[in-house]
């Protein structure tokens, strides 16, 4: 009776995104994993798209927090929050009928940080949470067929994490997790106007500058654009140009680190599964892998066809909705009692 009139929930707890799976709906939340909170009296303000508005622009009382980090729990309390607005959203109603709730965590987590987003989870109205790995619910996300004796390769870049990954007969074979991606190179263009332009400028001008701008490798038509700041110097607005070559000449060092992880798991992987991945593509998903001509440049440092997934920003969610749907499946690919419970 409880099965039948709960909603299970599949729920990517990324770093700069939270998206939301609910079983027979497909994805209904999609919003920047931030909450706006009355410093002084430590009620929320406002959650999700409203609080992102409010990043950098807020009075000295109201603080707008990112809880994750680096994709885990920084400020657990806050994820809680979080969680809770987003759970109760997404199943329209409260009371008896608590969800099952299946969480995308990155494969490089610890066994701690693995508890506390189940706990998390728990607190914030489920009534039971499970763990999957991004790059296998990425994988599943992207329609890879994760189930067969074949290689598939995937790198799911997200705000937080990249995660690459080879799967094999529903299991991972080899990975490589590092906590260098989308607010890395939101970073790297901060420093870059900073120490070119004497300019400060905030997280969304420089997230606003990457999807301007951003590139991996060359283009036939570098392109230019405005950027607004204040002035180290005389502590005034200012407005500045940018090219795409500079822009891609700050992002050097994030995506080398990418273009590493890939090329690490790629020497991990058994002679066999490399020649289906030689065959059939490395497979990108999540935010950070739609930086122009990334896609090119990894399949040039790799000498392998590179595909994007048809929905990066979805992947993820997809994919712990996929598994929600098929228990058979993720009785599989889940992340067991023994070694996260």
């Amino acid at each position: 009776m409880f099965g039948r009139f709960s909603r299970d929930i599949g729920i990517d707890l990324g770093t700069a995104n939270t998206l939301a799976f609910v079983r027979g709906r497909g994805i209904v939340i999609n919003e920047p994993s931030v909450v706006a909170i009355d410093k002084e009296t430590g009620e929320i303000f406002a959650v999700g798209n409203k609080a992102k508005e409010m990043v950098g622009r807020t009075p000295g009382n109201i603080v707008a927090i990112r809880p994750l980090k680096d994709g885990v729990i920084a400020d657990f309390d806050v994820t809680e929050r979080l969680l809770r607005d987003f759970i109760t959203k997404a199943t329209r109603r409260s009371g008896w009928f608590r969800p099952r709730v299946v969480v995308a965590v990155p494969s490089g987590v610890t066994e701690v940080e693995k508890r506390a987003v189940i706990d998390a989870t728990l607190h914030a109205g489920a009534k039971d949470a499970r763990v999957i790995e991004e790059p296998m619910a990425a994988a599943i996300g992207a329609g890879m067929p994760v189930q067969e004796p074949t290689g598939n390769m995937i790198v799911d870049i997200g705000g937080g994490t990249t995660e690459v990954a080879v799967i094999s007969l529903g299991g991972i074979v080899s990975h490589r997790s590092v906590r260098i991606a989308g607010d890395e190179m939101d970073e790297a263009i901060i420093q870059h106007i900073r120490r070119t332009y004497n300019l400060l400028i905030g997280e969304r001008t420089a997230e606003d500058i990457k999807k301007g701008v951003g590139t991996a490798c060359a283009q036939e038509e570098e392109t230019i654009m405005d950027v607004r700041g204040r002035d180290l110097v005389t502590g005034l607005p200012k407005t500045v140009e940018v090219t795409s070559v500079e822009i891609r000449e700050a992002l050097t060092e994030p995506v080398a680190a990418i273009v590493e992880a890939v090329k690490v798991t790629l020497e991990r992987t058994p002679p066999e599964l490399a020649a289906d991945i030689m065959d059939r593509g490395i497979v990108m998903a999540g935010g950070g892998s739609l930086l122009t001509g990334l896609d090119q440049l990894l399949a040039d440092e790799t000498g392998m066809p590179v595909h994007l997934a048809e929905d990066p920003l979805t992947a993820v969610a997809m994919g712990t909705g996929i598994t929600l749907e098929h228990f058979d499946l993720l009785k599989r690919i889940m992340l067991g009692p023994k070694r996260h419970f």
